[in-house]
């Protein structure tokens, strides 16, 4: 579904939440607040979203690749199947967040000293 930053905006700000399978390629989402919101399948590719508060989102099978979340809020949120691939995490919060064997990392990127929790292994990491 093609969106624009400025819908996203407008949209979270009337109480939408379900904003499934949206695509904000290259977008600049920089602090956007988007907690609780529901962006499964959605695509944010490239798109700057540093400082963005994504607390609490489902996030599953969302595409972050080469996306800047440097300083984003990811605490909570629900990261199956989801593509982080290249994505720059520096600063980012991802406390309680749930991962699954599915969900890809940037290289190097370590869930344990982030401390996500892996549903696949049933420990947490």
């Amino acid at each position: 579904m093609s969106y624009s930053a400025l819908d996203l905006v407008r949209d979270y700000a009337a109480g939408q939440r379900d904003f499934q399978g949206i695509e904000l390629l290259q977008a600049d989402l920089q602090g956007i607040h988007l907690a609780g919101a529901d962006l499964r399948s959605a695509d944010f590719s490239g798109a700057n979203l540093a400082g963005a508060n994504l607390r609490g989102c489902d996030l599953s099978f969302a595409n972050f690749s080469n996306a800047n979340l440097s300083g984003a809020d990811l605490r909570g949120c629900l990261l199956f199947g989801t593509d982080f691939r290249g994505a720059l995490l520096e600063g980012a919060l991802l406390d309680h967040a749930d991962f699954d064997a599915y969900t890809h990392f940037p290289a190097g990127f370590d869930p344990k000293a982030h401390r996500l929790h892996n549903i696949s292994s049933g420990v947490s990491q």
